[in-house]
């Protein structure tokens, strides 16, 4: 007997999109967190793995996946340690929009050699305009050092090796041990500069609590979920909320703000995303 899938297409849309508008608010706070504790941001990481893993284990209750501890955590530990990296070496913005820029691309390609996804006409479309939105809301291109694009291209592609290998895994179970491999890979990494914050011990726990929550647990949880309906290539284009949410949170809480090309870029990535969207929500009733 055939099953219906526990999600429809819209479904696991709303599911991605829900995922990278709370993964934008993680920037903010692990940044707050940053400062508030004094940790480093390997250390956040590390903290955001583990408390993230318990806080799903106490709900899912998910057996052990070796394949998940093995397979996805050292790739969602490379991919955080070197956007950090890259960071350091090309400052945010340009880290920022080559990971997130180079991820669809990779995403798309692997997609079609390992798993045979099509690449349509509209989706490649789709994805460019996302990364020349992406482009103009973090600045523009700026002086990029070898080391830091290659940091950049090694994040985009841990990145991009995690939305492909878990569209066949359980989505509960990838994200409780995939949360547990990856903090075990940055443990080593995170001892070396300080595991335990040395600020505001109160606001360092609530802004934890918030940053395990949220931006990791649900939003990863809901992200894995909807890899299950949703085609690797649109949920990696989608994942572009991610820096269109932290922009609005820096203009509106943190008083940050953004030029008349950003604005722009903005509004471009949007429409992409949009568009792209209505395309998944066509196909799947086709």
């Amino acid at each position: 007997m055939n099953h219906a899938p526990a999600l429809s297409v819209r479904q696991g849309l709303v599911y991605v999109s829900t995922a990278a508008v709370a993964w934008g608010t993680g920037g903010p706070a692990g940044a707050l967190l940053h400062g508030a504790g004094q940790l480093s941001p390997v250390a956040v990481s590390f903290w955001r793995f583990v408390c993230g893993a318990v806080l799903l284990l106490a709900v899912a209750r998910s057996r052990p996946s070796w394949r998940a501890v093995l397979l996805v955590g050292p790739a969602m530990a490379v991919c955080q340690a070197a956007y950090f990296a890259a960071i350091a070496e090309a400052g945010v913005a340009v880290a920022t929009m080559i990971t997130m820029g180079a991820t669809p691309v990779l995403v798309a390609a692997a997609g079609r050699v390992f798993l045979g996804e099509p690449l349509g006409r509209t989706g490649l479309g789709c994805a460019a305009l996302a990364v020349a939105g992406l482009a103009m809301l973090t600045g523009g291109a700026q002086t990029v050092t070898p080391a830091g694009a290659g940091y950049s291209l090694l994040s985009a592609a841990a990145y991009s090796s995690v939305t492909l290998t878990t569209r066949r895994m359980p989505a509960d179970g990838v994200a409780v041990w995939g949360f547990a491999g990856g903090a075990a890979c940055l443990l080593p990494l995170a001892a070396a500069g300080g595991l335990l914050p040395a600020g505001h011990a109160v606001v360092s726990v609530l802004l934890l609590g918030y940053l395990a929550a949220v931006p990791t647990a649900l939003a990863y949880g809901l992200f894995f979920a909807g890899l299950r309906v949703v085609g690797g290539t649109t949920a990696a284009v989608l994942s572009l909320l991610e820096p269109l949410v932290a922009a609005v949170i820096g203009v509106v809480l943190l008083g940050e703000r953004l030029s008349a090309v950003q604005v722009g870029g903005a509004a471009v990535l949007g429409c992409a995303l949009a568009w792209l969207a209505g395309r998944e929500l066509r196909d799947a009733r086709s």
